[in-house]
């Protein structure tokens, strides 16, 4: 499937604010967002002065942000959808949860990656198992009782062992465990929306795909 490949801070500047798509580099003053905060293109300026938006701009911008974080294509994302239609509670909180347990996303929650598009391309990469069996699929839905580990064959690379010094075990969200040592993480507990530490309005999402 195809993967945007064009500057990822003018889908910041799309949104209004950070979706910390970069990793420590959004947390510098390099981070374009800090320079231009304003929309992209030559009437971004002119953007911010213009009327209220519709129902229907809230409910698209909601799902749009949505996608960019978790770094997933439409199609995708209805699929995403429809599964969390088919689940019991509620449909918004469902679709959050799913989106959470990608593998990809689990990754970067352990602090195995800065961005979630770093903890994808490692995925894609190989250098990821799940219970012992290589895992390449950024998409895998991971599961209570799940054993994330960084693959034998790269624990001497450089970058896992550089990374191992900077781990902690405390920012790692309640449901997910981290082993550092031998660099390996559980998942002890299905995601919660608590858990979700983005700024999203999944009811806005739902109303976008209910029209």
């Amino acid at each position: 499937m195809a993967r945007y490949t064009g500057p990822v801070c003018k889908l910041c500047r799309r949104e209004g604010e950070k979706l910390f798509l970069k990793g420590e580099r959004c947390f510098s003053p390099k981070c374009a967002f800090e320079r231009r905060s304003y929309a992209p293109g030559m009437h971004g300026r002119q953007a911010q002065f213009r009327r209220k938006e519709s129902d229907y701009a809230l409910q698209l911008r909601a799902k749009q942000k949505a996608r960019r974080i978790y770094g997933v294509y439409e199609r995708q994302f209805r699929r995403y959808f429809r599964e969390a239609q088919r689940q019991k509670g509620l449909t918004g909180v469902n679709l959050l949860i799913l989106l959470e347990s990608r593998l990809d996303n689990a990754v970067y929650r352990l602090g195995f990656a800065s961005s979630r598009s770093q903890a994808r391309q490692l995925v894609l990469h190989g250098h990821f198992a799940v219970n012992g069996r290589k895992t390449n699929i950024p998409s895998y839905l991971v599961k209570p009782g799940d054993v994330i580990s960084v693959r034998e064959s790269s624990r001497g690379k450089a970058y896992f062992k550089e990374i191992a010094q900077t781990l902690d075990e405390s920012r790692v969200p309640a449901w997910l465990s981290l082993d550092i040592p031998n660099l390996t993480g559980k998942v002890v507990d299905s995601p919660s929306r608590d858990d979700v530490d983005v700024t999203l309005n999944e009811h806005l999402i739902v109303e976008y795909y209910s029209r």
